[in-house]
């Protein structure tokens, strides 16, 4: 199974652990170690508590250079969406890690492969292996392929409100009319693509696109304040 792993996440991330222990420890259940006691074997609880840390760490950063106007409540609600059980757990399942988890026989029957708790803390017990293993540019790395395309794809948008962001950005001297300008719409009805510009004095200061026309002007509202506070 760890041989399995290791082939998974080379090929799909170009990740190879120096120290495949880390690795399998990672991947190693309480439940399982519970039941197999004379291997000696330690489970995942002590990275989780690593890779949780390292993980608000890379997370904060990124959101603090992305959105450089944003004020701290904000950003505090919108890294708790990313790192949340339920988010990281969507994570690991679409990593695959549920595949390798090592559980007990009792943590197995009762689903526990398919529990968010237990994918949420498998995720984060192999940010803490990765970081100790290669250090926090591979965990950045990495982090950068499974989650930040997330952000950007607006997946948590609903936490921030850049329409209201952007307002308030271009009205501190007077009003100023915003206008978002639907400019075309792709794919069959069942998954609809949305390309919204932002528009302000006849001038398109920000493009987005999404699912649907609230994501895609949420997108274009984050473009422009990109453009207007750029990170120094």
């Amino acid at each position: 199974m760890l041989s399995s792993l290791s082939q998974k996440i080379q090929k799909r991330y170009q990740i190879e652990f120096k120290k495949p222990d880390l690795l399998e420890q990672a991947f190693t259940h309480s439940s399982y170690v519970n039941e197999h006691r004379h291997l000696g074997l330690q489970d995942n609880e002590r990275l989780e508590f690593l890779g949780d840390a390292a993980l608000d760490l890379v997370i904060s950063e990124y959101l603090y250079q992305l959105y450089p106007q944003m004020p701290e409540g904000k950003l505090t609600k919108m890294r708790a969406a990313i790192v949340c059980e339920d988010s990281l757990a969507k994570f690991a399942k679409e990593c695959q890690f549920d595949q390798f988890i090592k559980l007990g026989k009792g943590e197995e029957n009762s689903n526990g492969r398919q529990r968010a708790s237990l994918l949420c803390d498998l995720f984060e017990a192999f940010l803490g292996a990765l970081y100790l293993d290669q250090g926090l540019p591979a965990l950045e790395k990495f982090i950068g392929q499974v989650i930040f395309p997330k952000i950007q794809a607006g997946m948590f948008l609903d936490e921030v409100d850049h329409k209201t962001a952007l307002q308030e950005i271009l009205q501190k001297n007077g009003d100023v009319k915003i206008e978002y300008q639907l400019t075309k719409e792709e794919g069959p009805a069942h998954a609809r693509e949305f390309f919204v510009n932002v528009v302000v004095r006849g001038k398109v200061i920000g493009t987005g696109s999404g699912k649907s026309k609230k994501i895609a002007e949420q997108q274009a509202a984050a473009q422009a304040i990109r453009k207007l506070t750029p990170s120094k």
